[in-house]
């Protein structure tokens, strides 16, 4: 519904100031709506010998909240709609709305409409009238409509001739983006849609899981993880999803992205949670940090999985909410929005559409070397556990901490080793290290117990590490494991 509104007001009860709902609304205004009048209601509440200056004080509080938003130096009216509350004599004339309406007048505007493209309705009024037929009301979104065009109610598959329509009770033939128009059809149950959208034949779709650009809501409190559900609008449904976040890969951290399209030709990074300043969730941010540099990707995805289908149209508003949190606690409920850039209409995209979704995990083993082979090879150990196939590993690349590159080519024993090769051979710096941590390993220590302590330091600073760098893409039903 919010996707309707030119120019919102946003009602303040002024004995109040803002609470939580009044926060909410302001995040979806933001989200959703150009312009704004702030309303402060029920100044008859105030003593009058203090009224002024208590208007004041919430006028400058609401200035300062505003301050870092879209509506920052809005305008603020100060009204009493109903002096004395409910019960008070309908003589008592309201205070401050004809300044009210002169503001109203002043911010209002036409939007620029467009009757080009698909029609598409949002309907929030279905019932019948009686040698009529079913009228649907509600706000066009786009395209337009003519007496005598089919239409289709997508979310039930049946598509209707439209027989009359009126705007604010006057008979029209044609109507475009922007309107509020009554569509009349016949042989419709208008118990079968309350509130819904209404298109063009065939221009909409239904979709089981979407890939979505998103940003999160500062003031969303916690973490938003992958693997969380989440309540989400889009259109006129809410259904619960679950989400899997993802980035650029980080060398395109920086790079602009193209807005309103998704490129499924790109590497894109997995991630755990959707980074933020406040997610410190990763080794590399929590180094960074001291660095005084938290490096964020421009742009963020998701991947929505719906737990049941919803239709709309491609590039709609999302919102992402936890809505089953207590109404009563001071908190934000609304954690992400973003753009639906592609939805999947198979149900079973998981086989069909998601290998083409190429999200990689970046895999990174540790081992060490146990001991020399030849001058181009050794025998590592810690890389694998015992019971691992150390086949589908072999011919990977592998770098040693003192510098060479070496490629894994087998098992060894029966406990995990393994064999690299040394394409270049060992460094005699690296062969006379590992010689001497092996001969010291045998010797064993002798004498009194801080001699042994200073031996196995020197040992563990002598152990030369093994990395094994690769990465999995997430949907690759072989799990491959890649190098570049």
């Amino acid at each position: 519904g919010a996707q309707i509104i030119d120019l919102m007001m946003l009602v303040i009860d002024v004995t109040k100031g803002m609470q939580t709902q009044s926060a909410e609304c302001l995040v979806i205004g933001q989200i959703a709506c150009q312009k704004m009048v702030v309303v402060l209601n029920k100044i008859d509440l105030l003593p009058e010998g203090k009224r002024q200056s208590a208007i004041e004080k919430m006028t400058k509080k609401m200035q300062k909240t505003l301050e870092n938003t879209k509506f920052s130096g809005c305008p603020i009216v100060a009204v009493a709609a109903k002096p004395g509350g409910p019960e008070a004599p309908e003589s008592e004339n309201p205070l401050g709305v004809s300044e009210l309406i002169e503001v109203l007048k002043s911010q209002a505007y036409l939007p620029s409409r467009d009757p080009s493209g698909h029609f598409l309705m949002a309907v929030d009024h279905c019932f019948s009238i009686k040698g009529q037929g079913t009228v649907m009301t509600g706000t066009i979104l786009s395209g337009s409509v003519s007496l005598g065009d089919n239409v289709e109610i997508p979310a039930l598959k049946v598509t209707k001739k439209v027989k009359s329509m009126q705007m604010f009770h006057t008979p029209v033939t044609h109507a475009m983006q922007g309107d509020r128009v009554g569509v009349c059809v016949t042989q419709f149950d208008p118990k079968l849609l309350e509130r819904g959208l209404i298109c063009t034949p065939d221009s909409l779709h239904t979709i089981h899981a979407a890939i979505i650009s998103l940003k999160k809501i500062q003031y969303f409190r916690g973490a938003l993880q992958t693997k969380a559900k989440f309540h989400i609008t889009v259109g006129h449904e809410t259904v619960m999803g679950r989400v899997m976040f993802f980035s650029p890969a980080p060398a395109d951290f920086n790079e602009e992205i193209q807005e309103n399209v998704f490129d499924f030709e790109k590497d894109y990074l997995y991630q755990e949670e959707y980074l933020s300043k406040d997610s410190v969730s990763s080794e590399e941010n929590k180094e960074n940090d001291q660095a005084g540099e938290v490096q964020l990707p421009k742009q963020q995805w998701a991947l929505l999985e719906f737990e049941k289908p919803v239709t709309c149209p491609k590039l709609c508003l999302v919102i992402g909410s936890k809505l089953d949190t207590d109404i009563h606690a001071n908190t934000c409920r609304l954690a992400f929005h973003g753009v639906l850039l592609q939805g999947m209409e198979d149900k079973n995209y998981a086989e069909t559409f998601l290998p083409k979704l190429k999200v990689y995990k970046q895999k990174h083993k540790e081992g060490q070397v146990e001991r020399v082979m030849d001058d181009y090879s050794v025998i590592g150990r810690s890389l694998f556990k015992k019971e691992t196939n150390i086949q589908i590993f072999v011919g990977l690349k592998v770098k040693l901490s003192t510098g060479e590159d070496g490629i894994i080519d087998g098992g060894f024993g029966q406990s995990g080793k393994f064999k690299i090769r040394i394409p270049d051979g060992l460094k005699p710096d690296t062969k006379m290290l590992l010689t001497a941590a092996s001969k010291k390993k045998s010797k064993g220590g002798k004498g009194d117990m801080t001699k042994e302590d200073e031996s196995s330091k020197n040992d563990s600073a002598q152990s030369v590490t093994i990395s094994l760098i690769f990465k999995r893409y997430v949907f690759d039903t072989q799990k491959k494991m890649i190098q570049s």
